[in-house]
């Protein structure tokens, strides 16, 4: 018997980030119900020419391969999330030999299906507090470190890298937006959970919670305090914790994908009393 079936599963993370998390979950049976609280869009205008120095939207970006320079002047390019690859990795010009880190194994596979070797990819933890941890992340002093990035989000990999002596340069390539379903989509959501369709939700970071939140209606945030709460961390947790949620909360040992569906293999399986 599939480990999930008759587990349906809210689906939270960004549309395209969501895709192979229900795979995997669909194929140990459980039921997967997509519902983006977060949007991903690029801060830098996709459409210019292969090789051409592509332009943010807005000024503040324009010329940014001209602001980075030569990129073999950095010892260390880190690549935050797999989204910093999908709308960064063509800063990279097609040069194989430059230093790459990346923060966990999902944005480590984005990097190598573009064609890159990562040199650092934590070997658990599998954040910035992990990377961190890596013998070679600790003696930097003088070290020109590249964080590809969205827009926000931690300042932790960057702060920590200064103080240990590293040169730390930034590239912003993304900027993560708050959902705005419509009325009909809330409706339709209230129905799946009146109709016990839904018995868990992800919440994959600490900002996809917190908007989840914020657009719950007043039925939604009853509805959210019944079911349980995939989170990837302890971090997380008590973020979700500070908003006021009481439901029930599952950790995984990471965002990765097959460490979030092993979490609800074992959930399931205490839960059984297999």
């Amino acid at each position: 018997m599939s480990a999930l079936l008759g587990v349906g599963v809210l689906v939270t993370r960004p549309e395209q980030q969501a895709i192979p998390l229900c795979r995997l979950l669909a194929a140990q049976g459980a039921a997967c119900y997509p519902f983006p609280a977060i949007e991903v869009k690029p801060l830098m205008d996709r459409g210019a020419p292969h090789g051409g120095a592509p332009q943010e939207r807005g000024p503040r970006g324009r010329g940014l391969l001209a602001r980075l320079g030569n990129l073999e002047q950095f010892d260390w390019i880190v690549f935050i999330s797999a989204n910093a690859v999908r709308f960064g990795v063509h800063l990279l010009e097609e040069k194989r030999d430059l230093h790459l880190a990346a923060v966990g194994p999902a944005t480590a596979r984005a990097l190598n299906q573009a064609g890159y070797r990562v040199a650092i990819v934590p070997a658990e933890g599998f954040d910035s507090e992990g990377l961190l941890a890596d013998p070679r992340m600790q003696n930097l002093a003088g070290r020109r470190m590249l964080l590809i990035k969205g827009r926000g989000g931690r300042e932790l990999l960057a702060a920590a890298l200064a103080r240990r002596g590293a040169i730390v340069e930034q590239a912003e390539v993304y900027e993560r937006i708050a959902a705005t379903p419509s009325g009909a989509e809330l409706a339709a959501l209230e129905q799946l959970f009146a109709a016990d369709k839904i018995q868990l939700i992800t919440a994959t970071s600490a900002e996809i919670g917190a908007s989840l939140l914020r657009l719950a209606t007043p039925a939604l945030r009853v509805d959210f305090e019944r079911v349980h709460w995939l989170v990837p961390s302890a971090r997380v947790a008590e973020s979700l914790v500070k908003l006021g949620l009481g439901a029930p909360l599952i950790e995984a040992d990471s965002a990765d994908d097959q460490d979030l569906v092993a979490a609800l293999i074992r959930w399931r399986s205490s839960e059984s009393g297999a």
